[in-house]
């Protein structure tokens, strides 16, 4: 369901300042944003809005980004997904690999620039889906 000219962005992070400037960041460029702080309450938005992308975190409380993308990509018309992380650069990249491998159509490393987050949304949203999940 399209709302505004980008389409609707649900953005999931436990870092309440990142949070809000994410979403400060996507409507300043046109984009309808719903934010949760937990996945488990992500989960819950990502079915309650249909949003058309999802970012979100991977290192959380309650449930973490990983668990996330797999409840999401698993209704009939999931949202993209780009995964994010700052689990420290070794581990970061085992979490962002994982996160592709799960159905995440990016992934960006943290700290990264909001001009890139947005580039890259861009290029996510206008892509084709494919409904390919891997377990």
């Amino acid at each position: 369901m399209r709302t505004t000219m980008g389409g609707k962005v649900l953005i999931i992070d436990d870092d309440a300042a990142l949070l809000r400037l994410m979403s400060m960041a996507f409507q300043a460029a046109g984009y309808q944003t719903v934010a949760a702080d937990n996945g488990r309450a992500g989960i819950r938005m990502a079915g309650a809005h249909k949003p058309d992308l999802v970012v979100t975190d991977i290192v959380m409380p309650d449930i973490e980004g990983i668990g996330c993308i797999r409840a999401i990509k698993q209704g009939a018309r999931p949202p993209k997904v780009i995964a994010i992380s700052g689990a420290g650069r070794a581990r970061g990249a085992d979490y962002l690999s994982w996160a592709r491998h799960l159905g995440a159509d990016e992934v960006l490393a943290k700290p990264f620039r909001m001009s890139e987050l947005m580039k890259m949304s861009k290029s996510v949203i206008a892509k084709p889906s494919i409904n390919k999940i891997n377990s």
